[in-house]
């Protein structure tokens, strides 16, 4: 059994893992948090080597680079096709919500208040929070985008020094092949930890969760598809100039983990292994975007946002023209730029984007209130497109830098 198991392909081990942890929540019931356990200990596993991960091969990736101006083309590219695909993806959401309209006839008097957070900073005050005043204190802090910032100086450092920091370089190089290894290691025990988070997602919450706001949760799966399958396919067929095909199938396990723990920093090492090993993207260009990705790419978030924008505006009875329209979509993108990659993230950022279109603070934590118990199944999904996104972008920037293995991007994995 043992040697079965191992000779199955991952992919394979971690469906099997989420098929039988709908089966066991189903059975279970509320008992299954008693083995939510298992999955918080392997979103932790993977949450562990996020930081080291993100310094680490992004000081690698930089350092490599044959000139420093390769770094500014790659990162132009790289933020430019993220900030494009969160456009869409609000436009899309909006487009959702105003042809399925989920906001017709829903009746918060049920629902609890629940008070969606502060709307982000000045656009100042965000740039002045990625410059760490202490890379070791944003490192043990978790701060991404601090760390991101402190990496690149460090690589671009190393690469303009040279020859003398050759020694630098190749810890860094060394450090990265040790991360990608540790990764491989957690993974093996993805398909337990992606039992157990089903198990509890579906014994608490089941289709329940779905049936009370039905429209609703169709409107997210639609959206999700179109935004995974045509858009982001479509990013790979005719940007990239690649059959789409190869690259949803090889990227299996990057979405599993991204469904399951609904946290897109969760997935990061997960879709470094994928990006390198499965489609054949540079280390150079993979440790450059992906880490970006989880900070700035948010598809899932702004397609999310700008359908509960439409919703509000439909259970408030609110009309929207095309001025309100354009409004939601530049509000969503700016403010899902600056979204935790953390489960349920999104719905405390839309005061900052209902207001735009007149909703009160107090209307607000209605929709959140309402929202909020059904809303893990709902993140879940959401967080599909904002793995895609990220991978999407890295084939993209790779072969239009000359930095994809085409022959290993077409080429199926070994199982």
């Amino acid at each position: 059994m043992t040697r079965l198991w191992f000779a199955t392909a991952l992919w394979k081990r971690i469906l099997l893992g989420l098929v039988l942890g709908v089966v066991a929540g189903l059975i279970l019931q509320d008992r299954a948090a008693d083995i939510k356990w298992m999955g918080d200990a392997f979103i932790r596993l993977i949450r562990m080597l996020v930081v080291p991960l993100v310094f680490i091969t992004i000081v690698a990736g930089v350092a490599a680079m044959a000139e420093p101006r390769r770094l500014g083309a790659i990162g132009i590219k790289t933020i430019g096709l993220y900030f494009g695909l969160m456009l869409i993806a609000s436009a899309l959401g909006l487009l959702i919500g105003t042809i399925l309209q989920p906001g017709i006839g829903v009746d918060l008097s049920g629902a609890v208040p629940v008070v969606s957070g502060t709307p982000p900073g000045s656009f100042g005050d965000t740039l002045m929070a990625i410059i760490p005043l202490n890379p070791v204190a944003a490192m043990a802090s978790g701060d991404v985008l601090a760390v991101i910032f402190f990496a690149l100086l460090l690589g671009i450092g190393i690469l303009v020094v040279g020859e003398p920091a050759q020694p630098m370089r190749r810890l860094f190089d060394s450090g990265a092949a040790v991360m990608l290894q540790i990764t491989y290691f957690i993974m093996e025990l993805a398909p337990f930890g992606v039992f157990a988070l089903i198990a509890w997602v579906t014994g608490t919450s089941g289709a329940s969760a779905f049936l009370s706001v039905f429209k609703l949760a169709l409107c997210v799966v639609i959206g999700c598809a179109v935004q995974t399958l045509l858009i982001h396919g479509g990013l790979i067929r005719f940007v990239g100039r690649l059959p789409a095909r190869p690259f949803f199938r090889d990227v299996t396990d990057a979405i599993v983990v991204a469904f399951t723990t609904s946290s897109s920093s969760a997935t990061l090492p997960v879709a470094m292994r994928v990006a390198q090993t499965n489609l054949g993207v540079s280390p150079t260009v993979a440790s450059t975007t992906l880490p970006i990705g989880v900070t700035l790419s948010m598809d899932g978030t702004a397609l999310y946002v700008g359908l509960l924008a439409m919703f509000a505006a439909q259970v408030f009875g609110i009309h929207m023209g095309p001025a309100d329209y354009l409004m939601v979509i530049l509000t969503t993108t700016l403010v899902a730029i600056g979204t935790a990659p953390v489960p349920s993230a999104s719905l405390f950022i839309l005061a900052a984007v209902l207001s735009v279109i007149g909703i009160s603070a107090e209307q607000t934590a209605l929709i959140v209130g309402f929202i909020l118990p059904f809303d893990r199944p709902l993140d879940m999904m959401r967080t599909v497109p904002n793995c895609t996104s990220d991978l999407a972008v890295a084939v993209v920037v790779a072969r239009s830098e000359g930095e994809l293995d085409v022959e290993s991007y077409l080429a199926k994995p070994v199982e």
